[in-house]
């Protein structure tokens, strides 16, 4: 039976206050989507920031629901921050059942829809089918899987330029006192998944035209973000997202006109997490 699951698709940023986030992802120099409104019973709304591949999401609970109660106990113990990664899968019901022969876990397997207001007016239906890996196979955070039925929705062009010139996800990086071992777990998770480690840092392969997910322990991570207090990261979660520009002085000028606090990394630029929803957004170069 092969591996069903073929990358990244994307990361979702797990917040306290949802419009708090959006004003400070728009600082930062993104174009956001729409507020999307999520079902009465999941009682939370996102929104989506575009890439041509992949994306990443705000997420935030409008109303406590006996459904997001495992997200609110989540919040509550780790702290708001970048708490799940999304992985492509053709076939969501299909793909369960592959891994299930594979000896990996799941849990979860469910379709849901919700409301799309269009920028140009009116509103679409983004439809998707999910599964989870069961927390057992996981070694930090959340990760799941997402299949998309109405990509029409979710990928519009219109969303796709960002003042600070992001194209893409780069990396998704977390915090291990293990990160061979960890990322050993995160690669058995995806089809391509190959783990090489050195010097602290263990980076695990997910597919082609895919961000890697990188485990560092905790000086790898002092040394890649100086200055940036990692205790306002969540904890048991995912610590930074890496993203590709394509202008890295323009998203530079986009931080210091917005005054947010940023400090110069080995490949490009970093905000701080405190003016980030609790995630590390690192800009770099593309290519």
């Amino acid at each position: 039976m092969s591996h069903p699951v073929k990358g990244v698709d994307h990361a979702f940023i797990m917040v306290d206050d949802l419009d708090d986030a959006a004003e400070r992802y728009r600082a930062l120099g993104f174009t956001l989507s729409p507020r999307g409104l999520h079902s009465a019973a999941k009682g939370s709304a996102n929104y989506t920031i575009m890439f041509p591949e992949d994306y990443f999401e705000l997420l935030g609970i409008l109303a406590p629901t006996p459904g997001n109660a495992p997200r609110r106990a989540m919040l509550e113990k780790c702290g708001q921050g970048l708490h799940a990664v999304a992985c492509r899968i053709d076939d969501a019901a299909k793909g369960a059942a592959s891994l299930g022969e594979l000896g990996i876990a799941t849990y979860g397997l469910g379709d849901f829809q919700r409301p799309v207001p269009l920028p140009g007016g009116g509103e679409g239906i983004a439809a998707f089918s999910t599964v989870s890996f069961a927390p057992e196979e996981v070694p930090t955070g959340i990760v799941f899987m997402c299949q998309h039925k109405t990509r029409e929705t979710v990928w519009l062009p219109e969303l796709m330029t960002h003042a600070n010139t992001a194209i893409g996800l780069d990396a998704v990086i977390a915090r291990s006192s293990a990160p061979e071992a960890d990322g050993a777990r995160m690669a058995r998770l995806f089809a391509a998944g190959n783990v090489k480690a050195e010097g602290g840092v263990a980076e695990v392969t997910t597919g082609p035209n895919s961000a890697p997910i990188l485990m560092m322990d905790e000086a790898a991570l002092a040394a890649a973000y100086p200055g940036v207090d990692l205790a306002k990261t969540p904890t048991g979660a995912f610590t930074a997202l890496r993203l590709r520009v394509s202008d890295l002085s323009a998203a530079i000028k986009v931080l210091a006109k917005a005054g947010i606090p940023h400090s110069r990394t080995s490949r490009g630029v970093a905000a701080a997490p405190e003016a980030c929803s609790g995630a590390i957004i690192e800009f770099v170069p593309a290519g």
